[in-house]
């Protein structure tokens, strides 16, 4: 009996054996432990250059709104001012096409103004939500 005759049997079997597919999986696995820490980092410095532009982006409406107005708005006006005429005279705005974003961590933007190192100070505190901290944790602020 040959095998196109014995009932059950195809011919040749064409597939992967358990041990083949154990050997891709395991240098998949190692792949993802070398490129996946790479990856993660990436993560944190794009959210870091993320606050660092949209801070230019509040920055140029506030110079924006004191170019209208003469002054930038206050610590209790805040960054809403940019949006919404808190009734100050020659206001010309909304200066922002949306409302204030909050940083790329989800919290709000920390407004000051008159500021300690200059007009105004707006800040992020990073990842963790403290003064101070390294990567992304790290402040991001306009005046640096």
């Amino acid at each position: 009996m040959n095998n196109q005759t014995r009932p059950g049997r195809t011919g040749n079997k064409k597939g992967f054996t358990l041990i083949e597919l154990l050997v891709v999986m395991v240098i998949l696995g190692m792949l993802a432990a070398l490129v996946g820490p790479q990856i993660f980092g990436k993560v944190g410095k794009g959210k870091q250059s993320a606050a660092r532009t949209q801070i230019e982006m509040l920055g140029q409406a506030l110079d924006s709104m004191r170019l209208d107005v003469g002054r930038y708005p206050t610590t209790s006006e805040g960054l809403n001012a940019l949006s919404v005429d808190p009734g100050m005279q020659s206001w010309d705005g909304p200066y922002l096409k949306k409302s204030v974003p909050n940083d790329p961590w989800g919290k709000s933007y920390q407004y000051q103004s008159p500021g300690s190192h200059g007009d105004y100070d707006l800040f992020t505190y990073g990842a963790d939500g403290a003064a101070g901290g390294e990567g992304e944790n790290k402040d991001v602020n306009s005046w640096e």
